[in-house]
């Protein structure tokens, strides 16, 4: 006697995102970043949806950051890309699910410092090569990068000591 079995297979879609709502007072924070970071040399609306992503309790697809800025997903897409590349936006994926989501880095602060630290390395690097490489330099200019570039190794040493005391407090967190 053979006996045959029914195998059912059901393919079960990802949980739906938890939907987002901003009131007056959020739209105004995402709003505020978008100027403060614009301010920094950023799109603004990489500051937006920087903001966005901070208040967003779970990654979110660039079509949901589209729709809740009211801006194109052509533009969320690229700011999206270029906040990803500083580190501060992590991109996710989900099973089943093709689009890209984003959310905002666990170590955010460290990515920002890092990469401020070194635009602030690059200027100094560059300081310090003019410092060797220019002939005769008016005694007020050498005062002026010398200055420049002890100020800049002060505060680049700082920041990166103080950096490695936030690292080992937020892991007792």
């Amino acid at each position: 006697m053979i006996t045959v079995r029914s195998v059912r297979c059901e393919l079960t879609e990802p949980p739906a995102p938890t939907p987002m709502i901003l009131d007056d007072e959020g739209r105004q924070f995402v709003e505020r970043m978008g100027v403060i970071l614009s301010n920094d040399g950023l799109p603004r609306i990489a500051g937006r949806i920087f903001g966005l992503l901070l208040l967003h309790p779970e990654e979110a697809s660039l079509d949901d950051i589209a729709e809740l800025l009211g801006v194109s997903k052509a533009s969320v897409s690229l700011d999206a890309r270029r906040l990803e590349q500083r580190g501060v936006l992590v991109r996710v994926s989900r099973p089943g699910d093709r689009r890209d989501y984003y959310r905002v880095a666990d170590d955010l602060l460290q990515q920002m410092m890092r990469q401020r630290m070194q635009r602030w390395r690059t200027v100094h690097e560059t300081v310090a090569a003019a410092r060797e490489s220019l002939p005769a330099l008016q005694p007020a200019v050498a005062r002026r990068l010398e200055e420049f570039a002890a100020g800049s190794d002060f505060i680049c040493n700082s920041i990166s000591r103080n950096l490695a005391l936030w690292a080992e407090q937020r892991a007792s967190l």
